[in-house]
């Protein structure tokens, strides 16, 4: 009969800052709520981060999360609602901007499309690709090469399965609400360039783990190696 392993202890100041960043996004999804731009794209949009709570919620009780991850999940999230309580179509970013520098921000990035959801799938892969690593190794003890593509890989397949979502709720729910949750804002590629965004975020997250790796680690060059080499006998 096996035992199941007994989860790692989260240390006081790991459980400190989670219970910080938990109060800090649960105030903040709470103030954006309460009278969000359009009310039923803001459910749309939350159903996703309801979704994503047990998962964290997991996370805290079977892997030893470091806590640079546990705040870029946090930093994630926080722009995600922030996208749901205008639409991320409707972002007013750029009045922001004028107000702190007095320029139009339009001006440096071009055309009239609002660009915060493009921003937001490039945080995406910047913001979670770096956790996703430090899932596949304490689940599957991935190391090498494959600490490095796979979540490059996971991202870019989950930002491809987000585009079918978006495509069957605009299909399901129809009219003012579908368009608004697709944004594309006209532009035909826009599913496309979501994608390309998430996995551009998710390698320049990654060539800073490996570039840090590659100067920490001492044992760096022989785990690569190792982890491209055949270690199991041909199937049968």
């Amino acid at each position: 009969m096996s035992v199941m392993p007994r989860p790692p202890a989260v240390n006081a100041p790991t459980r400190r800052l989670i219970g910080w960043l938990a109060g800090i996004f649960a105030v903040l999804t709470l103030l954006l709520g309460i009278a969000p731009w359009h009310r039923q794209d803001w459910l749309l949009e939350n159903a996703l981060v309801a979704a994503a709570l047990p998962v964290l919620w997991a996370i805290y009780r079977y892997l030893p999360f470091s806590r640079l991850c546990w705040v870029l999940v946090f930093a994630f999230l926080c722009l995600h609602e922030v996208g749901a309580h205008y639409t991320y179509s409707e972002v007013p970013y750029q009045e922001w901007w004028r107000l702190i520098t007095g320029a139009p921000l339009q001006a440096v990035a071009g055309g009239q499309r609002n660009h915060f959801d493009r921003l937001i799938h490039f945080c995406y892969g910047l913001f979670l690709a770096y956790p996703l690593r430090e899932i596949y190794y304490h689940l599957a003890g991935v190391r090498g090469f494959w600490s490095y593509f796979l979540p490059l890989d996971l991202i870019m397949a989950t930002s491809a399965l987000y585009e079918m979502i978006e495509w069957v709720a605009a299909e399901v729910f129809g009219g003012e609400l579908g368009t608004a949750y697709v944004g594309t804002q006209g532009d035909s590629w826009d599913s496309q360039k979501d994608m390309a965004l998430a996995v551009t975020g998710a390698l320049l997250a990654l060539v800073i783990v490996l570039l840090v790796d590659r100067r920490t680690q001492r044992d760096f060059a022989r785990v690569w190696s190792a982890s491209v080499r055949v270690q199991l006998p041909p199937p049968p």
